[in-house]
């Protein structure tokens, strides 16, 4: 038996066009035209769930004038299309990759372009002025003198008060009757 249904396209209502339940579709889905178009010609649009999820993607349709039925997915099926899943998966990371890669080379070219727009004179300011503070040297008019040696008697304080709260604590959560009012 499975435990898993699929929403299956079966057909338009009588009054609806296919453009029309394909455009409301994806806007209610937020999701591209070319998917729902494929969701028409047979393939799923929706990953296989139980069956109220599964009944509930199919009020959906219905409120949509898309007419679908429920098809039981054992769970050899899906264990066969994990690979496809992750196939896909992998073509998204590389179309992600690949669009990644093009727009730092684009990026490149623009800062060379800008590169080759600054005249010669600026590109070597900033060259001079980043060796202008090493040559100067650290020069102190006053001697610095050793800090004052401050008394630890706060510090000590500090610790013994939350050395003492420490025990009340383990006290309380060790005998919390010994505190019940």
């Amino acid at each position: 038996m499975a435990d898993n249904f699929r929403v299956i396209f079966a057909g338009l209502a009588d009054n609806v066009d296919i453009k029309t339940a394909c455009t409301n579709l994806a806007a209610k889905l937020k999701t591209s035209d070319e998917k729902v178009a494929l969701f028409f010609k047979g393939k799923p649009l929706f990953a296989p769930s139980d069956k109220d999820k599964a009944l509930k993607q199919a009020k959906l349709l219905a409120s949509l004038g898309i007419k679908s039925k429920l098809q039981a997915v054992s769970n050899a099926i899906q264990s066969s299309s994990a690979p496809a899943a992750n196939n896909q998966r992998d073509e998204r990371i590389f179309d992600a990759l690949d669009y990644i890669t093009s727009s730092l080379i684009r990026l490149e070219e623009k800062l060379d372009e800008l590169e080759q727009r600054l005249p010669e004179a600026q590109l070597k300011a900033p060259d001079e002025n980043v060796d202008e503070w090493q040559d100067d040297d650290l020069m102190l008019d006053e001697d610095l003198a050793p800090p004052k040696k401050r008394s630890n008697l706060l510090l000590y304080s500090l610790i013994a008060t939350a050395t003492i709260l420490l025990v009340v604590l383990a006290v309380f959560l060790i005998f919390p009757d010994l505190f019940s009012f």
